[in-house]
């Protein structure tokens, strides 16, 4: 029995819609695993520019408040310098809190949940020293400007004064508190963002260093007359890890 050549031309259109259906299925499938690999490329490089920025926000904070302590050892512990650090420290958070959404590109909630708990106690003693210093300030000033106040209005305020002193000293201890566990977290933020945060401080030591050095033909500059004005030799101990 003959067969009609139109069953040739079935057959023939067939082997096309299996090629076409085939070629679909290709292409579907490429185009889901290259938005997977595009997806995770993505997912890693957030990742890893997340733990980078958050790396060194901890880095410069444990930096600074180290330098800070530093100054707070020379002449009055919360003179010019130890001010101007302190408020470096505020505009360092207030880089993290323009930023804060950042924290969900980080995969593990344990380790954001304690980069925001160490910043958030940063918070808390900078400001608090801070305040309590601007407080110090106004209420030693008004002692000294009225010298012919009563007795009771002098005790109330010198009352006020400890309480302030008090204060300010608690709220830096509480600041430096905070930056010791933020050396801790750069640790473990080094191997997501691929960086060793401890050159950071190498680096600031060496800027520290050239600027230390006179010029070529200039004599070395004189010692400072005042005691808290002459930045310190910034954060040897976060070289030496948490």
């Amino acid at each position: 029995m003959a067969v009609p050549a139109e069953a040739f031309d079935f057959i023939q259109n067939l082997d096309t819609l299996w090629a076409i259906a085939a070629g679909a299925v290709l292409a579907t499938v490429g185009g889901v695993t290259a938005s997977q690999l595009e997806h995770r490329v993505d997912t890693n490089r957030a990742r890893r520019q997340a733990a980078l920025f958050f790396g060194e926000i901890m880095a410069m904070l444990s930096i600074v408040v180290t330098s800070a302590e530093r100054a707070k050892g020379i002449g009055d512990p919360f003179g010019p310098v130890t001010m101007r650090l302190l408020r470096t420290v505020r505009r360092e958070i207030d880089v993290y809190d323009r930023n804060r959404e950042r924290l969900f590109e980080l995969p593990d909630p344990a380790l954001r949940a304690r980069i925001h708990m160490v910043l958030l106690r940063a918070t808390m003693g900078v400001e608090g020293a801070i305040e309590a210093a601007a407080e110090v300030v106004a209420l030693e000033t008004e002692l000294k400007l009225n010298p012919n106040m009563s007795n009771e209005q002098r005790s109330h305020l010198q009352t006020r004064l400890a309480d302030q002193l008090s204060r300010r000293e608690g709220g830096f201890e509480f600041l430096s508190e905070s930056a010791a566990q933020a050396r801790a977290l750069t640790k473990e933020l080094e191997p997501v963002a691929g960086v060793d945060f401890t050159t950071l401080a190498k680096a600031v030591q060496s800027v520290q260093a050239s600027a230390a050095l006179p010029a070529p033909g200039q004599a070395s500059p004189p010692e400072p007359a005042v005691q808290n004005s002459a930045l310190p030799t910034i954060a040897p101990s976060l070289e030496a890890g948490a």
